[in-house]
Order: structure tokens, then C-alpha cells, then sequence
């Protein structure tokens, strides 16, 4: 009876190691960056339900009025999806998960539909029930100006006390 229980600790600890393996950041990076292709795809094929399937409930697109929750985002995106051709596209360019492979960034271009670079998105997701990623914090911004920095100001000493 003692080496049956030993041999069904043994199955079960291979089994979680073997899972864990599966789970490394590096396969994780990979699905959120499936993720995140996916969901741009949602725009190239002009499928706004497909779009919808990878907000979180909680999501929140920044703009210049934060939209909250999903049903908002989905509203406010809408328009995107109507006509034919998409007004822009994004890839992902770089990818982060965090080590407990709870939440994870993506990042990168937002194309106009002439190809010219027009912004940045970046996207907060979280695995949620049954391991799927849904982004839960989204943003863009201009291109940035990636040329030589400007120089800092010199420090000037404090006039000191007299």
C-alpha cells in the first residue's frame, strides 16, 4: 500500500514540475505575444466581436477620457471596425511577462495605413480563469523623437545663505 502512495506522490511531482516547464516566461512572453497578435488581427479582418473577446471586464483604455470596463471600450471602439479597410494596425515589438506569469506588457507600432509609423500602444494584460490573457490596461502615444537627447541643463549651486 506504502509504494502505491510513493509512486502517486512520484506521478504527481513529475507532473507539476512538467507543468511548470510548460509555464517558463519564456512561454508565456510567446503567448501574450500571440495575444497581441491576434488581437490586431481583430482590426486587419474587421472583427469587432473578435476584439471584444480580449478586453478584460475591468479593462481601461486611456484617452483623453479614460474609457472604463469593457462594454465601454467596446462601444467606443466600434467605430474602428466599420468600413472596409482598417484605420490603422499595431504589432507587438516587445513583450515582458512578470516572473509569477500573472500580468504582462506589450508594446509597440501603431501604422497608418499608408505603413507610416503614427504611435505607440502599450498593453497591460492578465491571465485570467483557464489561462487566457485579456488586456486589462491600454494606452498609445505619439512616435517618439528617438534622435540625439537633448542636454540636460547644467546644476547651479544654491545661492547660500547670508
Amino acid at each position: 500500500m506504502r509504494s502505491k502512495s510513493l509512486v502517486a506522490v512520484f506521478v504527481w511531482l513529475v507532473g507539476a514540475l512538467s507543468m511548470g516547464a510548460a509555464e517558463s516566461t519564456d512561454a508565456l512572453r510567446e503567448q501574450v505575444r500571440q495575444a497581441e497578435t491576434a488581437f490586431a488581427k481583430t482590426m486587419a479582418d474587421r472583427d469587432h466581436a473578435a476584439f471584444v473577446s480580449f478586453l478584460s471586464d475591468e479593462a481601461i483604455f486611456m484617452g483623453r477620457t479614460p474609457l472604463r470596463g469593457k462594454a465601454a471600450v467596446a462601444e467606443a471602439w466600434k467605430g474602428f471596425y466599420e468600413g472596409k479597410a482598417a484605420p490603422f494596425s499595431w504589432q507587438p515589438e516587445v513583450v515582458e511577462v512578470l516572473d509569477s506569469g500573472k500580468l504582462a506588457l506589450s508594446t509597440g507600432p501603431v501604422y497608418a495605413p499608408s505603413g507610416e509609423r503614427t504611435g505607440t500602444f502599450t498593453s497591460t494584460w492578465r491571465r485570467e480563469k483557464h489561462g487566457q490573457w485579456k488586456i486589462v490596461l491600454d494606452s498609445g502615444c505619439p512616435p517618439c523623437n528617438c534622435g540625439a537627447p537633448e542636454k540636460a541643463p547644467t546644476p547651479q549651486p544654491s545661492p547660500s545663505p547670508r
